[in-house]
């Protein structure tokens, strides 16, 4: 990859990066079971730099993007928050991206993203199992008795959600990032 083309694309990780911030500012929906628990919509460009650019570049603007979010605008998390945001989201980029590299096809990319979910859904758990306990002073047991009702339906919904803004994105935003 020449000079010009690797600015293109370092530029393109950084709009992506950029767009997720803004999204994060713009859009949080409460999940009302759960208060501390919120919607929104930052991972989509994360999700598209996967089938954009792939597994690592994505992983990495994923680092970046977690740092950015938990030292501003969800600083309130701290360093658990930062952790949970790149082990979750970086895993999602991690099996969607290397799946669809593998075959970039409709069916391929539906694959990629149901299996996205269940991994992010899956490391959200665990994670829930690890970290909450320590950042909220929640006891294991009330953690493990609010995985079902609660951190298990929440995850699948919104990386569920996530990753059909993703499917409905991709065609477009891969054009506009001459992917």
């Amino acid at each position: 990859m020449n000079v010009s083309a690797s600015t293109k694309k370092l530029t393109r990780l950084a709009m992506l990066a950029a767009l997720s911030v803004v999204l994060l500012l713009a859009v949080r929906i409460p999940f009302p079971p759960a208060p501390f628990l919120e919607y929104d919509p930052a991972d989509v460009p994360l999700f598209i730099s996967a089938f954009a650019y792939g597994p690592v570049e994505a992983l990495i603007l994923t680092l970046v993007v977690a740092v950015l979010q938990g030292t501003t605008v969800s600083a309130g998390s701290g360093i658990i928050g930062i952790l949970m945001h790149f082990l979750a989201t970086g895993g999602y980029v991690l099996v969607a991206g290397s799946i669809y590299r593998r075959n970039k096809s409709f069916k391929t990319a539906i694959l990629a993203l149901g299996v996205g979910t269940l991994t992010m859904t899956l490391l959200m758990v665990a994670m829930n199992l690890i970290f909450t306990p320590i950042f909220m002073g929640t006891p294991v047991d009330a953690v493990v008795e609010m995985l079902v009702p609660v951190i298990i339906p929440f995850n699948l919904m919104k990386a569920g959600v996530n990753s059909v803004f993703t499917f409905l994105l991709y065609k477009t935003t891969g054009k506009l990032l001459n992917v």
